[in-house]
């Protein structure tokens, strides 16, 4: 697809306000659909569709693809683009604000023997609230597959050591792959960094049980407040503990208090909060 044509056709330029960035590159479109491993029994679901350059190509490998794009310009000209399907849902709306399992419902397309799979091209500024939205959704998903700033991607595919909480909040969910990077010059505008494209496969159950994950995500998040500081520190200004109350709830998870939160593994975040929970 030509992408400029195509907006000179319709009159309209990217939005920066939405942070639009046109992918022109076939070769990283390719490797964002083989990512995806989209079959033929698989419903999809898109963010961000824009032109429907990725939507025509998903649409020729899945079962049904329902396409969630905010700006009301870009639906008229995917419909009239990519005109009525049986297999195709377009939806107009934000996605942070859209429940998946209505949407689901709505599009009548719950796959009897396929899985569920998310595909996005999203913009910088929801990155990390849209990933979470869609991992915390309850759909039983087979993969979400994302284009992200590449500084985004390499910080959600962090090992202990390099965690952060954007690491912890989607590993807890699901296992990140960095499938590939992608230089700025590859999109229409180009924006000023590079981008990198992300699959997560969801576990069968989060790493910690859904009773336990708003204390897990209250600890984690105490302990990143202040993440050069050693936990001892960090972990009792985020809980309002004193130093007596914050050294034994460390010590009862096995944790030596002068490690830094970037430290820890799922597991570990995951005993202080079954000890907190159960105070």
């Amino acid at each position: 697809m030509n992408i400029r044509k195509v907006l000179r056709q319709y009159g309209l330029r990217p939005s920066k306000g939405l942070g639009q960035n046109f992918l022109e590159s076939e070769p990283v479109l390719w490797r964002i659909v083989e990512a995806s491993e989209v079959g033929p029994a698989d419903t999809v679901i898109e963010i961000g569709p824009g032109l429907g350059q990725l939507t025509e190509e998903l649409l020729a490998r899945a079962h049904h693809v329902i396409a969630v794009e905010l700006d009301r310009k870009m639906v008229a000209i995917l419909s009239d683009r990519l005109g009525q399907r049986d297999h195709l849902t377009l939806v107009q709306g934000d996605i942070l604000e859209t429940d998946l399992g209505a949407l689901m419902a709505l599009a009548k397309a719950t796959p009897n023997e396929g899985e569920i799979r998310v595909v996005a091209n999203l913009p910088y500024y929801i990155t990390s609230a849209a990933i979470r939205h869609v991992l915390e959704s309850g759909l039983r998903l087979a993969s979400v597959t994302v284009m992200v700033q590449r500084e985004v991607a390499q910080r959600i595919v962090a090992k202990p050591g390099k965690m952060s909480l954007l690491a912890v909040s989607v590993q807890v969910y699901g296992e990140p792959e960095l499938v590939c990077r992608v230089p700025s010059g590859a999109f229409y505008p180009p924006p000023k960094v590079d981008s990198a494209v992300l699959t997560i496969r969801p576990h069968a159950q989060p790493l910690v049980s859904d009773t336990l994950l708003p204390t897990f995500f209250r600890i984690v998040q105490a302990g990143f407040q202040q993440k050069r500081k050693q936990l001892h520190n960090s972990l009792g200004h985020g809980l309002s503990l004193n130093r007596e109350q914050t050294l034994s709830l460390l010590d009862q998870a096995d944790i030596d208090p002068q490690r830094r939160p970037q430290m820890l593994t799922i597991n570990e975040w995951g005993r202080l909060a079954e000890i907190v929970a159960s105070r």
